[in-house]
């Protein structure tokens, strides 16, 4: 079944393939402008079926993008989409590579990346507008999640030191980031008027968690809250035993490679933080 869905702010019109129950892909608009016109992304939609208004969060990937080695949507963002959900939070996994013609940004140099942290936040401000048009959201409470690349990204979204954060239409009032990058925003000076999260390992040799430490503690109100978990690596809340991944130029040690895996009690204690968080923020009760 195909339907039309009005997008934010007069773009493009959105095309949507229902794919299940509660799982749609949508195509939406980017901020980001190409010669043709806003580049269209290509998403996952998990809607929920509620009387009210519900909050919703942007799932934003890694530089590994959203995709597992079969080409769908990686285990790690369906569990999450599965866990917001199960809160009452509607989610959006939307893909800043594919309609940019790449499948992976991690083995390329950071400053020489194909796509740049500018595009990732025009895409993650246009997921923002497009949720809030959406019939269902509460555009008085969207979110920003992601991972790495995708922490750094949501990073840049809620900056209100970037002129185009400061004008969008729609701002997410709550935002977590897994083991981001932080220089970028650290320099530059962050200032959120969204609730945030950091999530970060202690023993992170590709995402150092000391500048995401100096942005928590330079930032005014609201400052974000931190959790470090000691122990833990890059990627500690996935399910894979920890490897070197020596194609991998940046890090803390460029050349010699960064771990990534899990940390099964690092992984517990996020995912209970996260929930936390998200209830505490957008004043949820139990589904149960």
């Amino acid at each position: 079944m195909l339907r039309c869905l009005k997008p934010a702010l007069g773009a493009a019109l959105a095309l949507t393939l229902t794919l299940g129950a509660a799982q749609e892909r949508v195509l939406l608009p980017s901020l980001d402008m190409q010669q043709t016109g806003p580049v269209q992304l290509s998403a996952y939609w998990f809607a929920l079926a509620q009387p009210n208004p519900a909050p919703a969060m942007v799932l934003l990937h890694g530089c590994g993008g959203m995709a597992d080695s079969q080409g769908q949507l990686s285990s790690r963002m369906r569990d999450m989409a599965a866990r917001l959900n199960a809160l009452g939070v509607a989610v959006l996994v939307p893909d800043s590579l594919g309609p940019r013609g790449q499948t992976e940004l991690c083995t390329q140099r950071v400053g020489t990346r194909a796509i740049t942290q500018t595009q990732r936040r025009r895409d993650a401000l246009g997921a923002l507008q497009w949720l809030a048009v959406q019939p269902g959201v509460d555009a008085t409470r969207l979110g920003l999640l992601g991972w790495s690349n995708g922490g750094s990204t949501v990073l840049a979204a809620t900056n209100q030191r970037h002129a185009e954060v400061r004008a969008s239409a729609a701002q997410a009032s709550l935002a977590v980031a897994f083991y981001p990058g932080c220089e970028a925003e650290l320099q530059r000076g962050y200032a959120s008027s969204a609730a945030l999260l950091l999530l970060l390992g202690a023993d992170d040799d590709w995402t150092a968690p000391g500048p995401c430490v100096a942005l928590a503690q330079r930032a005014p109100a609201p400052q974000p809250q931190i959790e470090v978990y000691a122990g833990a690596y890059h990627g500690f809340d996935s399910t894979s035993p920890v490897r070197l991944r020596k194609d991998v130029p940046n890090g803390v040690h460029p050349g010699a490679g960064v771990h990534v895996g899990t940390n099964p009690q690092a992984r517990r204690a996020g995912a209970q933080r996260l929930e936390q968080f998200v209830r505490a923020q957008w004043q949820l009760e139990s589904r149960s």
